[in-house]
């Protein structure tokens, strides 16, 4: 999980959810949606290295499709491509934590890549 400051410049990770049960993790998502005062979910699609749909895509966009049942905001899908490896040559000792640490600090990386997108005008 990851938010961006009010003036969407910067992301900044939140504590990952680590729910295995799906309906649980969209609660999850949508308390910190309304508690973070969220306009918008970016939800990271794993594609793969030639930019296709990998095997968990189906499963991520089930999710993103419960995302927008119980959400009044937009749900974006993008590429999280290389994320967890950016997040881990920023903070190497992320990748030995089991705690869902490297996996907020993805989240802040596929964040920031939408925020610097928009800014240069590009969806």
């Amino acid at each position: 999980m990851a938010v961006s400051d009010d003036l969407g410049l910067m992301a900044h990770p939140r504590p990952a959810i680590i729910e295995k049960d799906r309906r649980a993790a969209v609660r999850k998502v949508a308390r910190l949606v309304e508690a973070e005062a969220v306009s918008e979910v970016i939800v990271g699609m794993p594609l793969t290295l030639e930019g296709t749909r990998g095997a968990q895509a189906a499963d991520v966009r089930d999710f993103a499709r419960a995302l927008r049942d119980v959400l009044s905001i937009p749900v974006t899908e993008a590429d999280e491509r290389l994320s967890s490896a950016q997040a881990q040559a920023m903070a190497p000792e992320t990748a030995r934590k089991r705690d869902g640490t490297l996996d907020s600090a993805a989240a802040a990386v596929i964040l920031q890549t939408v925020l610097d997108r928009r800014r240069r005008g590009h969806r």
